[in-house]
């Protein structure tokens, strides 16, 4: 009997110190893709027809024309004024004039993408080729302890290609 008291204070007293500890925070079961994302501005959207980009990181380089698709912008709605902070909140999309399109990779790290953009203008002309040296972004958008997200975003105008903001 006393083997069994001293059993149970033990599974007891172990089991106080775990409810004291912070619960878990959920992380979203979201994939990043390793894609290195081009974005034509809208003043230079009528001048283009196709573009092509190259993009080498770590010795390892990748091309494709773009399949260009109309670019957005997120409106938002706003909330629920009577629903408190658990509230319903919404938001739209709405076209802004741009083009985007994206280049898969096969991994994307922190390390400098060298990228080259050529293309085709709408009447039939080569576009001027344009180069750009530039360190992706790392960000946590859901907290440190859901892992880090690498970005690769570039701005296509009639001055050149830039890292966009």
């Amino acid at each position: 009997m006393r083997t069994l008291g001293v059993l149970l204070v033990a599974v007891t007293t172990s089991l106080i110190p775990s409810a004291c500890l912070p619960e878990a925070v959920p992380c979203p079961a979201i994939a990043q893709a390793p894609v290195v994302a081009l974005t034509v501005a809208a003043s230079y959207v009528p001048t283009v027809e196709a573009i092509r980009l190259k993009a080498c990181q770590d010795g390892t380089c990748r091309e494709a024309d773009l399949e260009l698709m109309a670019g957005s912008t997120a409106v938002d709605l706003g909330c629920e004024p009577s629903a408190g902070p658990d509230g319903t909140c919404s938001a739209t999309s709405s076209p802004d004039g741009t083009l985007t399109g994206m280049l898969m990779m096969d991994v994307l790290t922190e390390s400098r993408i060298d990228a080259t953009a050529t293309g085709t203008s709408t009447s039939g002309a080569p576009l001027p080729g344009r180069t750009l040296s530039f360190m992706p972004r790392a960000e946590y958008p859901y907290g440190e302890h859901c892992g880090k997200f690498v970005t690769a975003t570039v701005l296509l105008d009639a001055d050149g290609l830039r890292q966009a903001p």
